[in-house]
């Protein structure tokens, strides 16, 4: 059976959200915001409380946490800690992102593309300091159109024991502009021995997902930004992969509760300001493509009453 996994989203993907995920179901693994292994170390260190993003994992079932660095030794450290005191169901190594602060400022994630060796070295130090519990590695194509190495940079992290590789269609320098390059992801299985291939990239619609898990030789697939409007998406790309009925987007009335939930598991973590502020960001994807929904996001930004805030949600819904 083929996996579906949920992209680690910086900014969203926290508790409440990833609580949201298994309220709908159909997600086989879920992750976490990327957590910098070095934060960790150094917060701890001064007897500080634990990165935020780490908050509720602890304790929470099936949640594989992504992190990142360029150190294998505070890689592999933060990886043991994550097993044995956090309990985590599995770690991810982020190899792929291609922000300034991460690639360029802190010489992580996608600018390591450049050294599959060395990727290969972080993987092995983490797999062994993981004890068992899984480890994947996301990465992109490479870090430009002229110098894609997916396939050696695979190869090093599945000779370094690793249980999967995540593959973003893309390379570094594109961002997420055009459009991602399955055909590319699709040159890397016959390349591998033993370890899963996920492939991840403008994966938007149930068709698309289905398409992608028909057409290419992936053992899966990752879905990003289309699970911010629709965390129902995986239920329902689960549903068509198993000759199932699709269960159809939750009805305005429906969504309108979904808000509230959301806003509740916000306050579980966040006081009531960080609550609404992030709130309104779901909101915007929620309403994305509705009829004046620019609107609407003009109307929750003027006040800060969650009250006001809900009766507008309430009337706008009401009338689309």
């Amino acid at each position: 059976m083929k996996k579906i996994l949920s992209a680690p989203m910086a900014g969203f993907t926290n508790f409440a959200f990833r609580e949201l995920l298994r309220f709908f179901g159909g997600v086989d693994v879920i992750e976490t915001e990327m957590v910098s292994a070095r934060s960790f170390v150094e917060l701890e260190l001064r007897s500080f409380d634990y990165p935020s993003r780490l908050w509720g994992v602890c304790g929470e079932s099936g949640v594989t946490v992504q992190i990142w660095d360029n150190s294998s030794d505070t890689l592999s450290e933060f990886a043991g800690r994550l097993v044995n005191d956090f309990h985590v169901s599995g770690i991810d190594l982020n190899f792929g992102c291609p922000a300034r602060q991460i690639a360029g400022k802190s010489a992580s994630g996608s600018y390591l593309l450049r050294f599959p060796e060395r990727i290969g070295d972080i993987v092995s130090c983490v797999v062994k300091s993981a004890a068992g519990i899984p480890v994947t590695a996301k990465i992109r194509l490479g870090c430009t159109l002229d110098t894609i190495n997916a396939i050696d940079v695979a190869q090093a992290v599945e000779a370094a024991q690793a249980d999967g590789i995540i593959v973003h269609g893309r390379t570094a320098a594109e961002m997420y502009r055009g459009n991602a390059n399955w055909n590319e992801i699709a040159k890397i299985k016959p390349k591998l021995k033993k370890i899963n291939l996920y492939g991840n990239g403008d994966i938007k619609t149930v068709n698309d997902a289905i398409e992608k898990l028909q057409n290419y030789p992936v053992d899966g697939i990752m879905i990003g930004r289309a699970a911010l409007a629709k965390p129902w998406i995986f239920s329902q790309i689960k549903a068509a992969t198993q000759k199932l009925q699709i269960p159809k987007d939750p009805s305005n009335a429906e969504l309108n509760r979904i808000i509230k939930i959301h806003y509740e598991l916000l306050k579980k973590q966040l006081n009531t300001q960080s609550a609404i502020n992030q709130l309104r960001k779901h909101i915007c994807h929620y309403t994305a493509n509705k009829t004046n929904s620019r609107q609407l996001r003009n109307n929750i930004c003027k006040t800060n009453n969650i009250n006001e805030i809900f009766n507008i949600i309430d009337n706008f819904l009401k009338n689309e």
